[in-house]
């Protein structure tokens, strides 16, 4: 029980550390909608289960070690954030006010609000580093493939709550009040956090 629990909390550690996942579900909930945000979350979600899928498989040590795809994976990922960055610093005053009877925007439907929450986690390179060295370092040698499995399952949820929960409290009519003076800076330091992380990923070397 105490290895589970020890092992949960570096799950949701890992999961509020600020990233590329955290600032686009913050920049879709506030550029768009509550909705828009959860579907994000559920996009970052269902990329962890992916990357915890074939890490459990054996293939995110050939992706690891293939300077071709892992340069692939690192340069379309960087060049993706860095897209949506600049399109949230593009983006002007009034769209990214808040409006009580309708969303924000209709311009981020719930697939393409789920599409970036999947890309920008399964193309960053730095996801499957961490999910690598979770399998490989944090969990057990020899453990079953249903516990690893399992594993894999609750750091899909421990995300899928956490950034849900960031959604809903982003978009709750107090917080929204009291953030529709600054919105508009929120929207563009997220974007230029962005592009930040864009250009980091861009630099990274093979380990």
């Amino acid at each position: 029980m105490s290895e589970f629990l020890a092992i949960s909390l570096l799950i949701i550690l890992a999961a509020i550390s600020p990233g590329p996942d955290f600032a686009m579900v913050v920049k879709n909930s506030l550029l768009y909608s509550r909705r828009a945000g959860t579907f994000t979350a559920l996009g970052v979600a269902t990329s962890l289960l992916i990357h915890g899928t074939y890490c459990i498989l054996g293939l995110a040590i050939i992706i690891s070690e293939s300077l071709l795809a892992f340069s692939i994976i690192k340069y379309v990922g960087a060049a993706y954030l860095i897209y949506i960055g600049i399109k949230s610093l593009l983006a002007k005053r009034e769209a990214t006010q808040f409006n009580s009877l309708h969303h924000q925007q209709k311009g981020l439907n719930d697939w393409s609000a789920f599409r970036q929450g999947l890309l920008c986690n399964l193309l960053n390179p730095k996801a499957i580093m961490f999910l690598l060295a979770f399998f490989t370092l944090v969990v057990k040698p020899g453990s079953s493939i249903v516990s690893e499995l399992g594993y894999g399952l609750e750091i899909a949820v421990i995300h899928a709550i956490w950034f849900s929960f960031l959604a809903y409290l982003l978009t709750h009519q107090y917080v929204k009040t009291n953030l529709s003076k600054v919105q508009f800076y929120i929207v563009k330091v997220m974007g230029a956090v962005l592009v930040a992380f864009g250009i980091r990923i861009a630099m990274l070397h093979q380990a």
